[in-house]
């Protein structure tokens, strides 16, 4: 049985953003939380104030984010718009502390991934109430025609994007859709999709789960072999190493080479980009 009618995937493809949707139950979300809890407690800060690897791959570190990145409620959304054969090859927490300056300027997820075809979609999920005055996203619709923009990675003070990056062309912010969400809930985002988020001015922490869904087909363009893991379906390209979900808390190993082999492919699209954009001369 479909999760999406017609309509609703009619309305991704033309906007390339749908929300909201119900993912976690009370029990669910407070042990996500509890979760959290621990791995803050393990990091010895909050995971904002930590390197950014520990921002990021947290599906390689820690058994109750792999079972969020797989939870059927999700999958069977995601299956609608991208097929059966399912990896997730990165996912990130997006927290904003209470009354705290933590933003992203205008941006495309895609503009360092290096995935082809632009095939990616992003569960956003939200842990706390991410409402307009807490900092969610901010969406502009690709009215059917999405394309890549230029972006410059500004290193911006704040900024919850590891580059800092921002849209360097002009932009109609008209039309802006705020794409608020009750604790529990999720958004879904296509990889071109233009989006933004302001600053957090709640009393409570906006915390969130970006997680970045691909069919099995996708490739990269680079030349890093990257890690993925398998969450639903068959991997009939092998465009991927898989690896399995982690068994036990913080497999320190495990982490470390997928957030490298990450890492080390975000430098090479960096440089990329900024060639592809780069002034003719004459």
């Amino acid at each position: 049985m479909k999760a999406l009618t017609a309509a609703q995937v009619a309305s991704y493809r033309h906007d390339g953003f749908l929300f909201p949707f119900p993912a976690l139950d009370e029990g669910e979300r407070l042990a996500c939380l509890a979760g959290l809890e621990r791995y803050e407690r393990w990091l010895g800060m909050p995971v904002p104030e930590a390197e950014n690897r520990w921002r990021t791959q947290p599906h390689a570190l820690m058994p109750w984010y792999a079972d969020l990145v797989r939870h059927p409620r999700i999958l069977d959304v995601v299956e609608d718009l991208i097929g059966p054969d399912i990896l997730i090859w990165t996912g990130t927490f997006f927290i904003k502390e209470a009354q705290s300056p933590t933003f992203a300027a205008w941006h495309q997820d895609s503009t360092y991934f290096g995935l082809e075809p632009d095939e990616q979609v992003t569960a956003w999920v939200a842990l706390t109430d991410a409402s307009r005055e807490a900092g969610c996203m901010e969406v502009l619709s690709a009215h059917g025609a999405p394309r890549q923009m230029h972006h410059r990675a500004l290193r911006l003070e704040n900024s919850i994007n590891r580059a800092g990056q921002t849209i360097a062309e002009s932009i109609d912010e008209r039309g802006a859709v705020t794409m608020q969400l009750d604790a529990g809930w999720f958004s879904l985002h296509h990889t071109l999709c233009v989006h933004r988020s302001a600053p957090n001015r709640a009393a409570h922490r906006r915390i969130g789960c970006g997680i970045n869904y691909i069919p099995a087909h996708v490739r990269p363009t680079g030349p890093v072999r990257m890690a993925a893991m398998l969450v639903r379906g068959d991997d009939r390209w092998g465009h991927f190493d898989l690896f399995d979900p982690p068994t036990v808390e913080f497999d320190t190993a495990r982490h470390a080479d997928v957030f490298e082999r990450y890492s080390e492919n975000y430098r090479v699209q960096v440089e990329r980009h900024e060639r592809q954009f780069a002034p003719e001369r004459t």
